[in-house]
């Protein structure tokens, strides 16, 4: 796994021209199947694909932090939301509550999280691949195919499917 995640981000580099064509062309005329086709790629590439051998997302991004994760996670950790803001997270350029620092705090050595069932919306999304209108989030994906083998491979799968 680590071999490929040393490569991934020069990987993605070198097809980042040709995806990103490919998604300006998806934008334009996607097909008409196209959520079920990425639900059904998705399923595939997450049977082969064990998130915990890798949570590279986890050790070199942070998400968003909604204000019903921050209510959610808060309450997990009985704390009020505010308290949980202050101890943990920062807000960024876009305004948008994240982590004050990566890899995730709540990343254990094993590759566990240890806030899963209360975790941010945005984590247990990822890589979204599997999102209805799939095409309307290119450019997310754009970044995701450098961060996440299963958002690559099912990227490279759509293109030799979608022709």
């Amino acid at each position: 796994m680590q071999d490929i995640l040393n490569n991934l981000p020069k990987l993605a580099k070198d097809k980042h021209n040709e995806n990103k064509k490919f998604f300006d062309k998806l934008k334009k005329k996607a097909p008409k199947n196209l959520d079920y086709m990425m639900q059904d790629l998705h399923e595939q590439e997450f049977k082969r694909t064990d998130c915990l051998e890798c949570a590279n997302c986890c050790k070199t991004t942070g998400p968003l932090f909604t204000d019903k994760d921050i209510e959610r996670i808060s309450k997990h950790f009985k704390l009020k939301p505010q308290q949980f803001i202050n101890q943990y997270l920062r807000i960024d350029e876009d305004k948008d509550y994240v982590l004050q620092s990566v890899p995730c705090t709540f990343l254990g050595a094993d590759n566990y999280c240890s806030i899963y069932e209360v975790r941010p919306k945005a984590c247990s999304e990822f890589p979204h691949t599997d999102r209805k209108k799939f095409q309307q989030i290119s450019n997310l994906t754009l970044k995701n195919v450098a961060i996440c083998p299963a958002a690559f491979n099912i990227v490279e799968e759509m293109k030799r499917l979608i022709k």
